[in-house]
């Protein structure tokens, strides 16, 4: 009797721990599975935002351009975030200014046409704002006309 409570003992032991192993390889490969799958769900995604003029085109949709001063970049790289329109930035150094230009698309129209109409007001307001250099340079002669032995010259001090 004795000697059959341990047998018992022995297997219920081995059963449970092939039992155990069996659930941990297969939890293990339910994860791998579902990680694979999810790796390649975004894979199969379209890049967003910046890209290569290669991935902009392989979109299969239609591709508009603009030429663009170096200046503006910076400006319509937020503007075009902001809207989700997918862009390429390419620089033709065959002509002296470098000419950059901005291959784009938009899966909505209006959301391009929103974007274009926001980058070019802004650009419109940068330009009617005066610069902030001109404008300290009459306020110094200002200045200079209202006090005239309290402004200092650099090439006094220098001479002291």
């Amino acid at each position: 009797m004795q000697e059959e409570v341990e047998n018992r003992t022995v297997n219920l032991a081995i059963s449970t721990t092939k039992l155990t192993f069996r659930t941990i390889v297969n939890g293990y490969n339910a994860w791998k599975r579902h990680h694979q799958a999810k790796a390649a769900q975004k894979s199969a995604q379209m890049p967003l935002g910046k890209q290569s003029i290669k991935e902009l085109i392989g979109q299969n949709q239609g591709v508009s351009s603009i030429p663009i001063e170096k200046t503006d970049l910076k400006g319509f790289e937020q503007v075009a975030r902001k809207y989700g329109v997918d862009y390429a930035i390419t620089k033709d150094q065959n002509v002296i200014p470098p000419k950059y230009t901005v291959f784009f698309k938009a899966k909505d129209a209006d959301a391009l046409t929103s974007a274009f109409e926001e980058f070019t007001n802004r650009k419109l307001k940068a330009k009617e704002k005066p610069s902030v250099l001109e404008q300290l340079n009459k306020l110094k002669e200002l200045v200079a006309a209202i006090l005239p032995d309290k402004v200092r010259h650099k090439s006094q001090e220098r001479d002291l």
